[in-house]
This record gives C-alpha cells, structure tokens and sequence, in this order.
C-alpha cells in the first residue's frame, strides 16, 4: 500500500509545465508567467502633476501665506492628454490638471485649494518646496526594469502595470486542458427519472466545478458505459485533445471494475491502494501512444472530492506553472475531538472558523451532507488514532469555499 505522499509523487512526476505561449495582455487573467516581463517606457513616462493648481518655480513663491500671497499672471492652461510642450516664463504661472505634463522651468505645484482660483491673475498661497506635488519621469518604474516575475498567477492589477509599462503581449503557461470521464451503467444525468438502482451522476457534476474553480479547462466531459469498447476508445484518442484526463469509477476490486480492467491491460496505468480515507483505490499513468497523463478516482462522491484535492490540484498547478506545494494549507486548532483509523491518512471534512475546526458533518465516503457544508480538509496523520481537542491539524481549503472572516 502506498503512503499518500508517494503516490501524490507519483502523479507529479506524470507531468511537467506546459509550454510558454504569448497571449494579449487582456486575455491574460489567471495566467502563470512564464518569463520575467520588464516595461518598455518609463513610469510615469513624463514629469507631471499630482494634483489640479498652479505650476510654478518655487523659489518665485518665498514667503507666500495666506496673510501675505504671491500675485503671478496665469500664462496658459496645461490639460491631462496636452502633448504641447510649454515653457513656463518667469515670473508666471499656468494652470495645470492632475497628470498633465509640466512646463519646462516648472519644479513644483500649487494644489488650487491654497490660492484663489484665478484665471487671468492668481493669489498663491504657498510657499512651495521644490518638487512639491510633481510626479518625475520614471520615479515609478524605469524602462528596462522587471515588473512582473517568472512563476506569478496574473491578477488585475498585474495586467494593469504591465499595459502601463506598454506590454502589449505576455509569455504565460497556458491553461491546462482536461477532460472529465465518468463511469457507470448506473449513472443518469441530473433530472432524469430514476429507475431502480440508478444514481444521478454528481461526479460528474463536480469534477467539472473543480477543475474550473481550479483555474483550469474543461476540454470535454464523457460518460462511459461500462463496456470495453468504449474505455479502449477513451485509451486511443481521449476527447478534447487534453493534457489531462481524469476519471471517477471503476477503480477498485469489483468484477465490473473496466476502467481498471482495460487502462491497466497495456501496463501504462498503474492501480494502487493508497493509505487515506477516504479515497483507498487510486490510479494513474499515460493513456496510450499519445501518451497523455491520466489520474483515475474512486466513484464514491467525497472519496472523488477528497483525492482531486490532494493528487489532481497538484497536478494542474505544475501544468499551469505554479508551485505544487504552494497548496494554501495552514494550521487549525480542533474545537472538538474526533476518532480517525490508524494506519491511514484521514482527510476529515471540516468547517473552519477563527482558527478553529469541527468535522461539518458524517464522514463516510457517501456523505455528500457534510462535503456541502465543508470548507476545508483536516490532514490528519496516518500515525494519530484520535484527534484531541485543542490539538493542531494542518487543513487543506477546498477549492470554490472563502475562509471565513473571524
């Protein structure tokens, strides 16, 4: 039997990065670096103004108050977007907008709330150190220097500073593709009338929502029949054309079991027993000549919730680029104590709440009550028969759930 960390290695080492391409730095939300991205202008790419007032050479201001202003004439307006280029005579002032380009001679700013206003002649309120309220060419960013790093998940505000520094296109990972199979006669599509010994088929539901809560694709969604036939056909050109097929069902000892059957009958799948709960039966290889990656889950709805968190999403994080093991966890303390089996990991459905969890609910493998209610994994140790209260577990937050606020 395989300990969870090795067989967590195991499906890691199926994949690697997927090549950089260059998209649109619109269509790059979500998207993992591949490359660092330096700017190509300054930023900001001119002097110019912090606020709305008056541009003037400060040492024509000395010893302006209220009490006793400096009187200048208005020589001009300088409006945000004017590409003239103004000089500013001595002995005068112009009137400027927030971002607007300074005149030459211009080392500061007057904010028009410290002076009357004027528009032929104006009363200056303040006695301005040089620099006051101007924003200097480059003083943000330089041309030529790193904005964003190799291996960063793009946020807004990361697009937003590479168009700034006028990077029209980025070099990303991007973003991997899976098909979802799921398998079954028993199987039926939500709605649908139930006939005896049939289920609604909630895995596949789910996977789907996980995969793309993931940050992923879903390249297609299949169900199987149990029927060899079409199990060979998935093994020679899954649908979709994906980086990664995962599958849930199938999996374990049953007499039916033929995705087992028929992934393993070439050797390029294997099929183990891993030691958590739950999730016992995992497997996982390359699907035919094309060699595509493929992790096979167990059926039982929590058993395939659990096993996506803990082998599927490190899986697509190396796919996207990302770091496998920059997972989220962090560390609970049990509010109440629970039982667990020794000799396995125990993935414990729990709600967290200002650092404390609870088991949300039953836990067996069919629960599905206590998977909705959930919002994280509690980890607990193969070697830890009992979870004491007030003990420390390191958790797992579920894709899709906040962590709630204290």
């Amino acid at each position: 039997m395989r300990t969870l960390e090795e067989h967590r290695a195991a499906v890691l080492a199926l994949v690697s990065p997927l090549p950089a391409t260059r998209v649109p730095v619109a269509a790059a939300l979500g998207l993992v670096l591949a490359q660092d991205v330096t700017a190509l202008v300054d930023l900001p790419g001119f002097d110019n103004s912090a606020m709305d007032g008056y541009a003037v050479r400060a040492s024509e201001l000395a010893g302006a108050s209220s009490e006793n202003p400096v009187v200048l004439p208005v020589s001009g307006d300088i409006a945000a977007g004017d590409t003239t280029r103004h000089v500013l005579a001595a002995g005068h002032t112009m009137r400027i907008m927030t971002g607007a380009p300074l005149p030459e001679g211009c080392d500061a700013v007057v904010p028009v709330e410290l002076t009357d206003g004027g528009s032929g002649q104006v009363a200056l309120f303040l006695e301005p150190d040089a620099g006051r309220h101007v924003r200097r060419r480059g003083e943000d960013i330089t041309a030529g220097s790193v904005v964003l790093r190799a291996g960063t998940r793009l946020t807004p505000g990361h697009l937003a500073i590479a168009a700034a520094a006028n990077v029209a296109e980025l070099p990303v990972h991007p973003r991997p593709r899976v098909t979802v199979v799921s398998t079954g006669d028993e199987l039926v599509a939500p709605g649908s009338t139930l006939a005896h010994g049939q289920i609604v088929d909630s895995n596949h539901v789910m996977l789907r929502a996980l995969v793309e809560a993931a940050g992923a694709e879903v390249a297609a969604g299949v169900h199987l029949r149990d029927e060899v036939e079409a199990v060979r056909a998935l093994v020679d050109a899954p649908p979709g054309s994906p980086d990664l097929v995962i599958t849930s069902g199938g999996v374990s000892m049953g007499v039916y079991d033929t995705v087992k059957e028929v992934l393993s009958a070439d050797g390029g799948v294997e099929f183990v027993k891993v030691a958590m709960r739950p999730g016992m039966p995992q497997g996982s290889g390359l699907l035919g000549a094309h060699r595509t990656p493929v992790i096979t889950l167990p059926g039982n709805p929590v058993s395939s919730f659990a096993s996506f968190h803990v082998f599927v999403l490190p899986v697509l994080r190396r796919l996207a680029g990302l770091d496998p093991d920059d997972d989220g966890s962090f560390e609970a303390e049990a509010s109440v104590g629970w039982p667990t089996v020794a000799g396995k990991v125990e993935l414990t459905r729990v709600t967290e709440r200002a650092g404390r969890i609870s088991p949300s609910g039953g836990q067996g493998s069919h629960v599905l009550g206590a998977l909705a209610a959930a919002t994280a994994l509690a980890v607990v140790p193969a070697d830890v028969e009992h979870v004491a209260a007030g003990s420390v577990v390191r958790c797992l937050p579920l894709l899709g759930q906040d962590r709630p606020r204290d």
